[in-house]
This record gives structure tokens, sequence and C-alpha cells, in this order.
């Protein structure tokens, strides 16, 4: 684990006074009450705690499996921020953007399942989710067992057989096609049957997903 400093700024200038505040607001994200966690998230973004503090980085990390779904949104699209120049064109601090893409490549199976939670969620978040994702370069093969789990969700297979493919799994292609040609062959066989079994129907619906996926990975 790297050692991480406060705060990354250019001008150290106010950054003691700022100690305090930000130190509440973290602790506040920790506790059970939904309300007091938005109040604390919207304090650390306010004060852009979470583009100049590694600390602050790591803690939103930390809370990508918030339970509360529109609040882990929020921060999957602040932790998503920090990976790109801010409105004024200024990358968040090299140190800032690094520690946190070595966070995100130990994204395992609960994190990557409330990420594309919330892109089934949002879908104007995907890119903010693609981001997340791609420092992970064990996210592919989760996904995977994810999208071929029949108890999950339709909408968080769906995202996860649409972001192998954005942000380039290639490892998973081979696994890919087998899970088309799988699907293919079953809706087949339910069409010489009177009356198809419901869950057909859903699994059917994943196949554009995965056939888009495998067109993006097949890509040039």
């Amino acid at each position: 684990m790297p050692q991480l400093p406060l705060f990354v700024l250019e001008e150290s200038k106010g950054s003691v006074e700022l100690f305090p505040a930000v130190w509440s607001a973290v602790e506040d994200l920790t506790l059970s009450d939904p309300k007091v966690r938005w109040d604390a998230l919207e304090r650390l973004l306010q004060l852009n705690a979470h583009r100049f503090s590694p600390i602050v980085a790591y803690i939103l990390v930390t809370r990508l499996a918030e339970p509360e779904l529109a609040l882990r949104a929020r921060i999957v699209q602040a932790v998503g921020e920090i990976l790109v120049p801010d409105a004024a064109g200024q990358p968040a601090p090299d140190e800032v953007r690094k520690s946190l893409a070595y966070y995100l490549s130990h994204l395992r199976t609960r994190r990557i399942y409330s990420l594309l939670q919330v892109a089934a969620y949002d879908s104007d978040l995907e890119g903010h989710v693609a981001r997340l994702l791609d420092p992970c370069p064990f996210a592919g093969s989760h996904m995977l067992d994810i999208l071929s789990d029949g108890k999950a969700p339709k909408g968080v297979r769906q995202q996860a057989a649409n972001m192998i493919g954005r942000v380039g799994y290639l490892d998973a292609l081979p696994a890919l096609e087998r899970l088309a040609t799988k699907l293919e062959a079953r809706l087949n066989g339910q069409k010489s049957m009177p009356f198809a079994p419901p869950s057909m129907g859903a699994e059917g619906d994943l196949l554009p997903a995965i056939h888009s996926a495998i067109g993006l990975l097949k890509a040039p």
C-alpha cells in the first residue's frame, strides 16, 4: 500500500485550515444515516478534496459498494471525474491519479458488481464506470462470471457484457463467443417448444449486448 499524503497542492497555503473540515466529512461518510453520508460527500466535493487528497480519493473507492444506489452513483461520478481534467482543463495531481489507479486495479467482484449496478441504474454514468474499471486487469474475468450468473439481474448482466467490450478485455473474447453460441443454441431449440420457459426470454435479451461486446473486441 503506497504512503499517501493528505493533500497534494502546488501551494499549501490554506490547506491546514481544510483538515478539520475534510476529516469531519470523511468521518460522516462512514455513518449509518444516508442523509448524513450524502451531506458528507457534498462537503468533500465542495472542498474539491477528492481531487487534491489521495486519502480522500481512496476513501471514496472504499465507498463504491455504498448501499444507497443513488448515493453510490454520485460517488462513482465523483471518482470518475478525478481521472479527467476539470472544467478549466486542469488534471488532478499525478500523485492523486496514480494512487487512485492503484486502488482501482485491485477491485474485486463485489465492487465491480456495484459499479455495474450503477451503470444499469443510470446509463449516463457508463463512461465513468468504464473509466473506473479500466485500471483493473481482473475485471474482465469477474464480469464474465457476473454475465454467466443466471441469478443476477438482466440489466447488470447486460452491463457486464457492455463493459467488457467498452473497456476492451480481449482475454474475455473466447468466453463471450462460447456464451453467445450457447444462448443461440438454446433459443433455437426453444422455437420448437410450444411454451418457452420465462427465463429464456431474459437470457435472449443478453445476446445483443454480447454480440456488441464481441464486435468491439474484434474491431481493428
